[in-house]
């Protein structure tokens, strides 16, 4: 065995992982604008002792401010909020904008505060003039194409800030023309009415529309302050930005404000009645403001949502765009289609009540028309005129298009941030598109020069095997021979490739080995794992079109460890599979210990030995935190189990997610269970409704307690952190810890997260398959380790509840009171059972409630005292009989309901209320994810399973909890070995290598027997354990046998 193997794996047996933390009790204050650092927030509770603030450069400047009588810097000013969060425990670092956005709503720079009021009052002026006072004096055309002109002063901020860019000047032409063509576009506006209309009215109307419209593109100033080479309107923003929600409030107040004191000036100096202003409110304001309200946000929640899919042309921007000229169509068809005319309007209304939907369109698309008709222009067919409405509709549209098609070229990521993509949270209802496409985030196009160096970020998936079958270990195989595909190291003339994100891949195996006359060999289940990645390794190299692809796949490299054994692949795209044997009297066996086995191995000796050896050659031990910090954070593992199935879409859907978010430490996706029969159904619609639902509620409003070590991308950073994975080692002393820690070792990895202050998300879209229990006795072993597990965890959880949230802002005290509500209610789920079993047999038999409570809680403690005297299998038995007698039940509970129902022809009972309103509850849920929609099938057998699933599982699991045992894949360490047999035939029909012992063909004229790579690796094993390696000089050792 070579010195850098040796080396590499007794450390991994015997290392310790660094978290690369300090233990500096203060903190220091640097500008925002300086993100080199990278530094990230830390909760006050991971430095307890911090109790002052050090402003390293910044003291000479707020000197020097204060005695100019200037106003500081942002960095500066919020020195006194970051005392106040170090007093209240909750420090922040000020470079991190979404730490700042987490402080408590306060705004401390009260000098711009009158700035920003000034702002907000322009634009609650402008909307409220242009909207209410000139629009309903011009027609239709008019109306709705010169809200396009509140992109008039976006184009002049986007003209400045070019001019003051270095490599911008070339893209200034498009803002250029869009201002002249708004220009021209009021030029017209106003020919058209000045010249062909002679009403006073109508003048002040016009000028009182450019002076609205012009106040209105006020509102979208903060998407170009910081552009500008004053610190002016950039300290306005930062301050904005540090006190959203207070801003928020205010401009909404002013808005209220403004527009009651327009109308309250309005109506009266119109010479109009309020009685008339009043009924036309009632009768069509509120219905016309709820249709607003709901297709508003429903527009900005389908625009949000497009941007973040990637469809930022097609489904974001061209809609935007033709928003205008559709709503013109729509309004103009009926004149060319002469709708029948009626005599009814606004006047009217008091003799008037529509009687149907089509009376009020027809009213609305008349009274739209007439301000069309009613034009002089228009009677009279004035070519001039109707030329000035066209060109001056059309200049406005044009302008709007050039000065936001800086947005066609926008560079966004998957799932980018919404505060990323948009300025502003709020939009404007009255300016819907125009206000979405002007608060989309503007960026000054250059010049590229040279190609923007990536940061690489370095994934290892990490599988752990069992006893897998073949067709398991094919799906797990498959998708890491896929994914080398989707993302290659090599390209076809074998040269490396920079990618964004490189893989690695892991495979260990628990149990590996077997006594065969009492030597250690490798058994069938790691045979199997041998030819299955051979199989695939063909496979793909077949459907690879390079002419100079290999014709058989290399042979791997053997290398005998400390813990077993190890075999290298390069697979067909070049990047790395290892294959760790493990053998479980060597090293300590089981799931968590895998885990353990390659957190430090790819964390405590992959990712830190470099830097350790550069620190002994004696470089700056800072700059290698830094460097070992940015590693960490850019480094991710990705937790499998042997029979995940996955595409490369959904890995690099959880890769964005870390990217994007550096606070989150961990990210799972949508599980699938896969399998045929009755308890694979039941357990479809239980994952489906516990993803949409709990997993969704979670995610949303706080934090996801459980990432499943089937599918999940976990943060470097974050397993190195304080109490994260040197606690995961903690070897389980008493009874609550072999519940807590081996029975759920993918929900407390998790809870030690959560309680360190990392973020844990999930993502609906990253899909992964996983095979199911599909035998009801392997179903209830499998829950009796998760419900215990789950419950420690939760109370863990729960415990430290205070402290957590304190540290992790995700996780607020609502948060916690929701757990524990729901907890309590996993608590009462079995008497809950009991009396719903109590009320089916009051409907059904039509007993006494008192009996039939009886009845109902006699069956379930029967079972209790049969389960402590008999044993496990015994108990599964009996747990099975009395589900399908359960089930039985009720079933006929939903019919005698349903009969019920037709009866007495209504559905207001309690029951029935109880039955629609659930039914009505999944349906819905799953009309959201059509793609699952046929789920909801499986609803009637997970309804009729509730007796088992929530009170005999639940038994059988209390009763069962000194049961420590894995309870799926039980088979031992024997295969058939006539399925094995019947494998091998099938796929190794080629020699896989050759014995390192035996002579080369070249020097042989015999024919020598094919040796497997599981022989191979039996020998080598035996040798190992034996302590006897043979290392003859006459033997021809092949380059690749590293033993």
């Amino acid at each position: 065995m070579d010195s850098a193997a040796s080396e590499e794996e007794q450390s991994l047996t015997e290392g310790e992982a660094s978290n690369g933390d300090s233990d500096d009790t203060s903190i220091n204050i640097v500008d925002m604008e300086d993100t080199s650092m990278g530094h990230k927030t830390f909760p006050a509770s991971r430095c307890p002792s911090v109790n002052k603030v050090h402003l390293k450069p910044q003291g000479s400047e707020l000197k020097k401010c204060l005695q100019d009588n200037r106003v500081p810097p942002f960095s500066v000013k919020v020195v006194g909020v970051i005392v106040r969060w170090c007093n209240d425990g909750n420090v922040a670092s000020i470079n991190d904008p979404s730490a700042l956005r987490k402080a408590p709503p306060c705004f401390e720079a009260t000098d711009n505060l009158l700035e920003v009021l000034c702002v907000e009052f322009l634009v609650a002026l402008g909307a409220a003039i242009l909207t209410i006072v000139a629009m309903p004096h011009f027609d239709i055309v008019t109306n709705v194409m010169i809200l396009n002109s509140v992109s008039i002063l976006s184009a002049v901020f986007q003209v400045v800030a070019q001019c003051l860019a270095k490599e911008g000047k070339r893209f200034i032409m498009l803002p250029a023309c869009s201002i002249f063509l708004i220009i021209t576009g009021f030029v017209l506006f106003a020919i058209s009415y000045l010249v062909f209309e002679t009403s006073l009215e109508i003048k002040i109307s016009i000028g009182l529309a450019i002076v609205g419209a012009i106040c209105v593109s006020v509102n979208w100033w903060e998407n170009y302050s910081t552009l500008f080479a004053g610190s002016f309107l950039e300290d306005i923003s930062r301050d904005i930005a540090q006190s959203r929600n207070v801003v928020c409030i205010i401009s909404s107040l002013m808005r209220i404000l403004v527009t009651s004191a327009v109308v309250g000036a309005y109506v009266p100096l119109s010479g109009q009645e309020w009685k008339s202003v009043k009924l036309v409110f009632k009768t069509v304001v509120i219905l016309l403001v709820a249709i607003q309200i709901t297709s508003s946000a429903l527009c900005r929640w389908f625009a949000v949502v497009a941007c973040k899919m990637h469809a930022l042309r097609r489904c974001f921007i061209l809609p935007m765009y033709m928003a205008s000229i559709t709503v013109l169509a729509i309004f103009l068809v009926p004149v060319m289609v002469r709708l029948p005319e009626s005599n009814q309007n606004f006047t009217c209304l008091e003799n008037f009540q529509p009687e149907s939907s089509d009376e009020w369109l027809r009213l609305m698309l008349n009274d739209a028309i007439k301000t069309l008709n009613a034009r002089d222009i228009v009677v009279h067919m004035k070519i001039g005129g109707l030329a000035c409405l066209g060109c001056s509709a059309l200049s406005w549209w044009l302008g709007l298009v050039l000065s936001t098609v800086y947005i066609w070229y926008l560079k966004i990521h998957r799932i980018e941030r919404t505060q990323d993509l948009f300025v502003r949270r709020t939009y404007e209802g009255a300016f819907m598109e125009q206000s979405m496409l002007l608060n989309t985030r503007f960026e000054i196009r250059k010049k590229i020069k040279s190609l923007r160096s990536v940061e690489t970020v370095k994934v290892f998936l990490c599988a752990t095997m069992w006893h897998e079958t073949y067709d398991e270990m094919m799906k797990i195989i498959i998708s890491m021979f896929r994914l080398d595909k989707y993302r290659p190291k090599m390209d076809m003339d074998q040269s490396y490739v920079e990618n964004d994100v490189e893989f690695e891949f892991h495979i260990y195996f628990d149990d590996a080995f077997k006594n065969v006359d009492n030597r250690r060999h490798a058994n069938e289940y790691a045979e199997i794992l041998v030819d299955v990645i051979k199989e695939v390794y063909i496979t793909f190299i077949e459907e690879d079109p390079c002419m100079f692809k290999p014709k058989a796949p290399p042979p791997p490299k053997i290398i005998n460890t400390p813990y077993g054994g190890r075999l290298e692949y390069t697979l067909p795209k070049g990047n790395l599979m290892m294959v760790h044997l493990k053998d479980k009297t060597l090293i300590r066996h089981k799931k968590r210990w895998s885990q353990i086995m390659y957190m430090y191995y790819i964390l405590g000796w992959r990712l830190n030995r470099q830097y350790f050896k550069e620190f002994e050659e004696g470089k700056e031990l800072d700059t290698l935190k830094k460097r070992l910090k940015k590693d960490s954070e850019n480094t991710y593992v990705l937790a499998l189990d042997g029979d995940t199935d996955f595409q490369p879409a959904a890995v690099m859907l959880l890769i964005d997610r870390l990217k994007l978010y550096p606070e989150v430490g961990a990210a799972c996706g949508r599980i699938h269970p896969t399998g045929t029969g009755p308890m694979v159904w039941y357990q479809k619609f239980e994952y489906a409704v516990g993803h949409w639902l709990q997993k969704t509620a979670e995610h949303v409003f706080g934090c996801v307690l459980c990432s499943p070590g089937c599918f999940s991308l976990f943060r470097g950073a974050a397993l190195m952190d304080d109490n994260v994975m040197k606690r995961y080692t903690t070897k389980p002393t008493e009874a609550s810890h072999y519940v807590q820690y081996d029975q759920g070792e993918d929900r407390w990895l998790c809870t030690l997260m959560l309680q360190q202050g990392w973020r844990v998300e999930y993502n609906a879209a990253s899909d992964a398959y996983t095979n199911a229990p599909q035998d009801f006795k392997e179903f209830y072993n499998q829950r009796r380790r998760w419900g215990p597990s789950t419950m420690a965890n939760t109370i863990d959880l729960l415990g430290s509840g205070k402290l957590t949230s304190q540290r992790n802002s995700s996780i607020s005290k609502p948060y916690i009171l929701y757990q524990i509500i729901s907890m309590a209610a996993s608590i009462l789920g079995p008497a809950t059972v009991c009396l719903m079993i109590s009320g089916s047999f009051v409907f059904i038999f039509k007993m006494d409630k008192n009996l039939a409570l009886v009845l109902a809680i006699v069956p379930p403690t029967v079972y209790l005292i049969l389960c402590f005297k008999l044993k496990s299998d015994t108990q599964i038995t009996v747990a099975a009989i009395m589900s399908t007698l359960y089930a039985f039940l009720m079933a006929g509970t939903i019919l005698s309901i349903i009969g019920d129902l037709v009866r007495q022809q209504t559905f207001l009972t309690p029951s029935g209320l109880f039955i629609i309103s659930m039914v009505a509850l999944y349906i819905i849920t799953a009309a959201l994810h059509p793609q699952e929609f046929s789920l909801v099938v499986y609803g009637l057998l997970y309804f009729i399973c509730i007796p088992s699933g929530y009170l005999l599982l639940i038994i059988y699991s209390i009763v069962n909890m000194n049961n420590v045992s894995w309870g799926t894949r039980e088979s031992g360490g024997q295969a058939k070995t006539t399925a094995v047999d019947t494998i091998k035939k099938k796929i190794m029909n080629a020699t896989c290598c050759k014995c390192p012992c035996l002579k080369t063909e070249e020097q042989s004229e015999e024919i020598i027997p094919a040796e497997t790579i599981p022989q191979r690796l039996n020998r080598s094993c035996t040798q190992t354990i034996n302590g006897r390696h043979s290392q003859t000089a006459t033997t021809k050792q092949s380059p690749e046998y590293n033993c």
